[in-house]
């Protein structure tokens, strides 16, 4: 599942809509919705983040939260470690290499680390980040 597929069955929930309501009401079709909510599509097009939000009445903090889950939502990514350090590489291909196997609680530790780093310091400016993830271009289907 993606953060995007996450909160929108959350939000089905909470209203008690059923996928197939949603699907028919968004005019697209229940597989496809399964499919995003499942984390087997791509990131949804920002008209369908768009619809989404108007679907639920969503705007403000909750509506950029939710565009912030779809950015984060492709399933598979490319990490470009081109320019950067051996040690740098080693990471993302051991990342690559064991994502299925940490654990919930090694994966929220990670994000807290990554939280960290991104946080500017005070009296620093944080430099321009380079693209660590990027969607794959070509997707099947």
């Amino acid at each position: 599942m993606t953060p995007f597929g996450e909160a929108v069955r959350g939000l089905r929930a909470e209203r008690g809509i059923t996928l197939k309501a949603m699907a028919c009401d968004l005019q697209i079709s229940a597989a496809y919705l399964s499919a995003l909510e499942h984390g087997r599509k791509g990131r949804p097009s920002r008209a369908l983040l768009i619809q989404v939000c108007e679907y639920f009445g969503i705007i403000w903090d909750d509506a950029e939260a939710l565009e912030r889950a779809a950015r984060l939502s492709h399933p598979r990514v490319v990490v470009d470690t081109s320019g950067l350090g051996p040690r740098a590489t080693e990471l993302a291909n051991r990342m690559a290499r064991s994502m299925r196997h940490l654990s919930p609680a090694t994966v929220e530790a990670m994000h807290r680390l990554l939280d960290a780093a991104e946080r500017p310091r005070p009296g620093r400016r944080r430099a321009a980040a380079a693209p660590v993830a990027k969607p794959e271009t070509a997707e099947a289907g």
